[in-house]
């Protein structure tokens, strides 16, 4: 055994609620152990410094950067990518309206402003602008102006109360 491969641990996840095992340094970032070592490429790095929200999971049901966690930090928890979305009504009407409202466009953002919306509409259904605004402050968008981002998180909370 090299002393790179010494110096890794094993650490167990659940993701997308399965769980699973990785081999990584304790230090490497959750990001990086979800792309390269779970092949989960959803999650984007976009600043690599936790100023973007690119790479927004969430982990045991808070909104974190994964850029900014190391995989000791997570090992245990419970994370939820871009890939488990879809499958529920709320998700489904959130990338739903994401598309509708125009969103989504280059891409770099969208998975961590989708999870961003999720945790803010989970917790509040129908929230204001100003709430809106204060959940997505995380994550930066290059293209969209965010008008159309707010538009669509208004109108996924619109279709789960109905």
């Amino acid at each position: 055994m090299t002393g790179k491969e010494h110096d890794k641990g094993t650490f167990s996840l659940t993701v997308n609620g399965e769980p699973k095992t990785v081999l990584a340094h304790p230090m490497e970032r959750l990001l990086d152990v979800l792309r390269e070592h779970l092949g989960l490429t959803g999650t984007k790095e976009g600043c690599g410094e936790g100023e973007c929200g690119a790479c927004a999971v969430l982990m045991d049901g808070a909104l974190v950067d994964s850029c900014l966690v190391p995989v000791l930090q997570a090992n245990g928890s419970s994370i939820v990518t871009i890939e488990k979305l879809g499958g529920d009504r709320s998700s489904s009407a959130l990338q739903q309206a994401f598309l509708e409202c125009g969103g989504a466009q280059c891409g770099i953002c969208t998975p961590g402003m989708i999870l961003a919306a999720k945790h803010l509409l989970d917790r509040k259904p129908t929230p204001t602008l100003e709430e809106i605004r204060e959940a997505l402050s995380g994550n930066l968008c290059r293209c969209t102006g965010y008008t159309q981002i707010f538009e669509a998180v208004v109108e996924a909370g619109r279709r789960q109360v109905l």
